[in-house]
């Protein structure tokens, strides 16, 4: 199974042409609304690309008052008992860094020597700091003015599913069993499967949200939460002497007890951390959230012990400061569910060597929708949709990647058909 010329360069031209509509479309999430989706303007999207998809014929077209987009494509002429597949990717962008009026700008034929940024002078993307941009000299990178995130996460892995519809509806010789698509709000923040309807969707999926061209992703984190909240006494400064207790003042004390070393910026590959999110508050209370993230569970059961330790040894230093503690897992680690289906493992694998590339095998530093929907009993591995550096301003795609997922996501329906 070859994909000819004509569909590679068709795949371009029609990824490319969504892609830089797409990341114009303000999506940020926002994970202190309480709304679902927690930004209006996922809807926005979500109603284009649901109108885009009954334009291509794709059948029992949802668009939910949540923000989820859900289609199906009818199987090809005599593959009706194929096994259904579907493929995934969310419609929110981080909140870490505007994703308001992006402006998408294409670098040509990337020489290797740093790129500039039009709206940002104090930054630039060099191969020291994204050693995979040396493989993509000769090629066109895309990135933002430098003032907002590009957006690749994850309008890159909507851009593609939905050019693989075009393609499949343009050239009928592509082979394929029935095929939904799915767009969900909120993964940034989390919530990406929180209200999804899993009756919806078919046995396996596919997500297409994972980074560097090749990658598959089937692990990830062992994700925790952890909320400490401080209770103090407040006391006029001039007369506080034995007798105030400083919450916030005490609550830095308490997290600067967290090592250094197990720090985001401090950790790699395959080592945990804690991470802090948030602090807030003021003499009489003060509030702290943070991540607790490893790939074994075990880990992550020593570091809440540490906290829980910790929280004994300061209630002990400051008689009367009341902390409490609470933890919330938000997710387990994939491979626990996708070793038990190594076919969907195995035929991604095969998907991505057809289109050329190298299979490089990635644990994720983090989660997908995947993580959850693997949890909830479907198996969805994690396949790259070409973005580098997500979350910033110095976020970048090439060009080559989105014709090259789009590969994989229609090698990947034709090798189910066997």
């Amino acid at each position: 199974m070859k994909i000819s010329k004509e569909i590679q360069e068709f795949l371009l031209e029609d990824a490319l042409e969504r892609f830089l509509r797409y990341v114009k479309i303000w999506t940020t999430s926002d994970i202190k609304s309480a709304s679902f989706p927690s930004t209006k303007n996922q809807l926005e999207l979500g109603k284009i690309l649901s109108n885009e998809l009954i334009d291509l014929g794709l059948e029992d077209n949802i668009h939910d008052k949540f923000g989820y987009v859900y289609a199906n494509l009818a199987p090809s002429e005599g593959f009706e008992n194929v096994k259904p597949i579907g493929f995934i990717a969310h419609l929110d962008t981080s909140q870490a860094v505007s994703g308001k009026d992006v402006k998408p700008v294409i670098h040509k034929n990337y020489d290797g020597s740093n790129i500039l940024f039009s709206q940002n002078k104090e930054i630039s993307l060099t191969i020291a700091e994204s050693p995979q941009l040396e493989e993509y000299i000769g090629l066109d990178i895309i990135t933002s003015q430098g003032d907002t995130l590009l957006g690749a996460d994850n309008k890159a892995g909507v851009a593609e599913i939905m050019a693989a519809c075009v393609v499949w509806k343009k050239f009928p010789e592509l082979k394929h069993g029935p095929i939904t698509v799915c767009f969900t709000p909120d993964e940034e923040i989390g919530r990406g499967t929180r209200k999804i309807k899993k009756k919806l969707l078919p046995e396996i999926c596919y997500t297409l949200d994972g980074s560097e061209m090749g990658q598959l992703e089937i692990e990830c984190f062992d994700a925790w939460g952890a909320t400490i909240k401080l209770k103090g006494l407040n006391v006029h400064p001039g007369y506080a002497k034995n007798l105030m207790l400083n919450a916030i003042h005490i609550a830095s004390r308490f997290l600067s007890e967290l090592p250094e070393t197990e720090s985001p910026e401090h950790t790699e590959e395959r080592e945990g951390f804690y991470h802090l999110m948030n602090l807030e508050g003021n003499e009489e209370e003060a509030t702290a959230t943070l991540i607790i993230r490893d790939f074994e569970l075990k880990n992550n059961q020593n570091r809440m012990s540490y906290l829980e330790n910790l929280k004994k040894l300061y209630e002990l230093r400051y008689p009367g400061l009341k902390i409490e503690l609470n933890f919330l897992h938000q997710y387990q680690n994939m491979l626990i569910f996708l070793e038990k289906e190594q076919r969907a493992i195995d035929l991604a694998k095969k998907a991505i060597e057809l289109a050329g590339l190298e299979v490089k095998i990635h644990s994720i530093r983090g989660g997908t929708d995947g993580t959850k929907l693997s949890e909830k009993g479907i198996p969805t591995p994690n396949i790259f949709a070409g973005g580098m550096l997500f979350h910033s301003r110095k976020e970048y795609i090439p060009t080559l990647a989105l014709q090259k997922a789009s590969e994989v996501i229609i090698n990947l329906a034709e090798l189910w058909t066997n």
